[in-house]
């Protein structure tokens, strides 16, 4: 009879052809298929997604992995992850959108969309299938293009908070850049609508947002610097970050050094893009030249054994993304995303959306991925909730307050 070789975790087995998955998970180990008629495990796919082990294991060269639940718990569902609170640190603004507002606003800016409706442009924006980072950010050119109006910020901002908060986000940190809305608006202007929108929207929801301004890679350093000095003069009306943007590789964070050191100057926090679409010496340079006080993504530290000794030594967090990487092909698949081994390695890590309309993902999914994909159990996705709140750009005493806030809310329904 005609044998397939297929791969549980990682290691190669051979089965029969018309096996079916938990056959492939017994060639390896019968304990592992024992489980798979419990809650104590299942198995994920080669990109994560859960499957049957009652299925057909289908062609050769397969890859199956078995996910023990932590300590054999009961899967949480995504409904029940949906009411947890939870905070967010790295989300754009202009990856964000409701494809319907999106709609509305193009008719009134007479400008042409790919689709007409919104389940057509979710599906034009959809960034599954890119190949790189660059061809990843090639979608936020149609978002931007309805995002060059004042009216527009202001009520996509307001929106943005309004559908967070519907998902027990309590704090979210939101970043954009002002520099991707010029000639249309000043940099003061694009900076005061969206602040105009939240405003509104935490009057409302009590979510609390701050607002993170990103310079861009590709664009010259001198107009990173310019930002940075228009943005420091709305520390004290939200803006509580800088950031770094935009295509990584052949795009050194240390030429913009000069606008971190001038926010980090007047009190604003900084974080930067690092180690997505380029290696661990991205990182080393947003830390060391740029004074980062977070990493966005940093998805490659782990190829620099010495920098994710630093990275955990000085509890610098980490904003990771899984479907936004996974999308970016900054990993292969979500079973080998290093999330679940940062985690473990002591590393400060912390869960995001990155793009919600883009990725379509929320933080819920993102949290449920990261339990039925990673199989992260319930303590170790508190402390995840949690390590976003400890890491919050807010003044130590409002820090305290949010973390005691999550943590008793948590501990009431988790």
């Amino acid at each position: 009879m005609a044998r397939l070789r297929v791969f549980v975790n990682e290691r190669p087995v051979d089965v029969a052809r018309g096996a079916t998955v938990r056959d492939a998970v017994a060639a390896l180990d019968h304990g592992l298929a024992d489980l798979l008629a419990t809650a104590a495990a299942y198995v994920t796919d080669g990109v994560g997604r859960q499957v049957d082990a009652r299925d057909p294991v289908g062609e050769a060269g397969g890859v199956f992995r078995v996910v023990v639940t932590a300590r054999r718990a009961p899967a949480i569902s995504k409904e029940a992850l949906r009411r947890w609170p939870k905070a967010e640190l790295h989300v754009h603004l202009d990856g964000s959108l409701r494809p319907a507002t999106m709609l509305e606003l193009a008719r009134e800016q007479h400008v042409r969309l790919p689709a007409d409706t919104p389940e057509g442009l979710t599906l034009a924006l959809s960034v599954q299938g890119v190949h790189s980072l660059e061809e990843y950010l090639t979608k936020y050119q149609l978002t931007l293009a309805v995002m060059q109006t004042a009216a527009a910020l202001e009520r996509i901002a307001y929106e943005f908070v309004v559908d967070l908060a519907a998902e027990q986000v309590r704090y979210v940190e939101v970043r954009y850049s002002p520099l991707l809305h010029r000639p249309a608006l000043t940099l003061t202007q694009a900076i005061e609508a969206p602040l105009r929108g939240i405003e509104r929207a935490v009057r409302e929801t009590g979510t609390r947002v701050g607002l993170i301004v990103c310079g861009i890679r590709t664009l010259p350093p001198a107009m990173s610097l310019e930002l940075a000095q228009v943005a420091v003069g709305y520390r004290s009306a939200g803006v509580v970050g800088f950031d770094l943007a935009g295509a990584e590789h052949g795009h050194p964070a240390e030429d913009h050094r000069a606008a971190f050191a001038l926010a980090v100057q007047h009190g604003l926090a900084c974080t930067c893009h690092a180690g997505e679409g380029d290696g661990p010496a991205s990182i080393h340079q947003a830390l060391q030249s740029c004074g980062a006080q977070r990493i966005g993504h940093g998805t490659r530290l782990g190829e620099d054994p010495a920098l994710l000794e630093y990275v955990v030594a000085q509890r610098i967090p980490l904003e990771m993304c899984l479907t936004s990487n996974l999308h970016t092909h900054a990993v292969p698949s979500l079973t080998t995303h290093p999330f679940r081994r940062y985690l473990e390695q002591g590393v400060v890590v912390t869960l995001n959306t990155d793009g919600r309309l883009v990725d379509g993902v929320t933080l819920t999914d993102e949290y449920h991925l990261a339990h039925t994909a990673l199989g992260l159990g319930k303590d170790e996705l508190v402390r995840v909730v949690l390590n976003a709140c400890e890491s919050a750009f807010l003044p130590e005493f409002e820090r305290v307050a949010l973390v005691a806030r999550i943590q008793s809310e948590l501990e009431k329904i988790a």
